[in-house]
């Protein structure tokens, strides 16, 4: 992650209007505050986690050979996914398919959506966020089960502009 994508995050994290944000993966660790009410004041800590604490035992060595074929198999579906539109997580939360568990999902693989319509929930700090389509076409696949947690920018659906 550079310097860029945290500024973007930053400004994103502003905007929507959470209070603070936890975002860790294999080698940084990112936290963003912003004091409340008061837009202007945002704090953010970047730390880097040192190499020899993602030091792997011999175990994850010896099977290597096994994740190399799965890039091959990512590369092969990334070529038939590319002609889609990808649909992704503006934030992170949990996501709902349904806008509640005695109703029907908001849409269903095969349905033609347009832009504007609902697409899913997702749950930050106990705020409920309706996540609308940007594009017109038809759902191609759902990427994500119902109740799941979702990250920033996670794939959720594949649209068909077409």
């Amino acid at each position: 992650m550079d310097i860029k994508d945290i500024q973007n995050l930053i400004k994103f994290v502003a905007k929507s209007g959470a209070s603070e944000v936890k975002l860790e993966t294999d080698d940084i660790k990112i936290t963003i505050k912003t004091g409340g009410d008061d837009k202007a004041e945002t704090q953010t800590f970047v730390q880097q986690i040192p190499m020899g604490a993602m030091a792997q035992a011999p175990v994850a060595v010896a099977a290597q050979p096994v994740a190399d074929a799965a890039p091959v198999k990512a590369a092969v579906a990334d070529e038939d996914n590319s002609k889609y539109i990808t649909i992704k997580s503006p934030i992170i939360g949990t996501l709902y398919r349904k806008p509640s568990p005695d109703k029907p999902v908001f849409v269903e693989v095969g349905q033609t959506i347009n832009e504007g319509d609902v697409l899913c929930i997702i749950e930050a700090m106990k705020l409920f966020n309706e996540i609308e389509s940007e594009v017109s076409g038809k759902i191609v696949k759902v990427l994500v089960d119902d109740s799941s947690p979702v990250e920033f920018d996670q794939p959720l659906f594949l649209v068909d502009p077409s």
